[in-house]
């Protein structure tokens, strides 16, 4: 365990804190994250829990109360409960929507000369081939059409009626 960390809110942070629990605009973290330092504020205005009757109270593990207090210690109010920024932005999306349809059109299209059917591995060297990727697994083409509920082997499961 870290050393204990004691918390004191000035009269403004209390305000701040008390708005982000009661209204519903903030995310349920945010809203878990205030009301943990509420309870463990040691000012005369504040209750003082103990980090063990926190933790029960929210159901916070030790290891996330001792890093909220260190933030908030650390870098104040704000960076105590808002999420870090990400350090790297995110990867744009390959899969987009466009994608999608050419992939639909052509799992609807007559299969491979040679073929009874097309099959995700098919899918997936063809759209390479006619380049509407530059790369793509069966399984991202089998997760896509699970996805839109396109079934390959309707019509042509081999069984007899």
């Amino acid at each position: 365990m870290g050393a204990r960390r004691v918390i004191t809110l000035t009269p403004a942070e209390r305000v701040e804190l008390t708005n982000l629990t009661k209204t519903r605009k903030s995310d349920s973290r945010t809203a878990l994250f205030a009301r943990a330092l509420l309870l463990s504020d040691r000012s005369p205005l504040g209750l003082g829990w103990s980090n063990k009757d926190i933790r029960v109270a929210l159901g916070l593990s030790e290891r996330v109360l001792e890093r909220l207090k260190k933030r908030f210690l650390e870098g104040g109010l704000e960076r105590a409960i808002e999420r870090k920024p990400l350090e790297t932005p995110q990867k744009d999306l390959k899969l987009d929507g466009v994608f999608e349809a050419r992939l639909i059109a052509l799992a609807r299209s007559p299969a491979p000369e040679g073929r009874t059917r097309w099959t995700v591995r098919l899918l997936a060297a063809k759209a390479v081939e006619l380049e509407y990727i530059d790369a793509v697994s069966a399984m991202s083409v089998q997760r896509i059409l699970k996805k839109l509920n396109l079934d390959l082997t309707k019509g042509s499961s081999g069984k007899s009626r």
